[in-house]
């Protein structure tokens, strides 16, 4: 296995869960910037409607991907300056 890959094993388990905590931080945010005061809804949230629902759901999917996507390429940046590799 290569060296990039091995250092950037430890390396991205730490980035995804920080990058899991700052998604969710970032999502709350966007969902009060919506004009939501209250928490987003939970899929089997029976006061909520389904639009309410499936706009909570859209929103979060497009916040953590972004999130992931980001995390994911600091990381592999990250080794590349530690190692001179990319880790693929």
């Amino acid at each position: 296995m290569k060296t990039a890959k091995l250092a950037y094993r430890p390396l991205g388990l730490a980035f995804g869960f920080a990058g899991g905590i700052a998604a969710r931080a970032a999502f709350n945010q966007v969902w009060k910037w919506a004009g939501h005061d209250d928490d987003a809804p939970d899929a089997m949230d029976e006061e909520r409607t389904w639009r309410e629902i499936l706009l909570a759901a859209a929103l979060q999917g497009a916040v953590f991907a972004v999130v992931k996507a980001a995390v994911d390429r600091a990381g592999a940046t990250s080794v590349r300056r530690l190692t001179g590799t990319w880790p693929s």
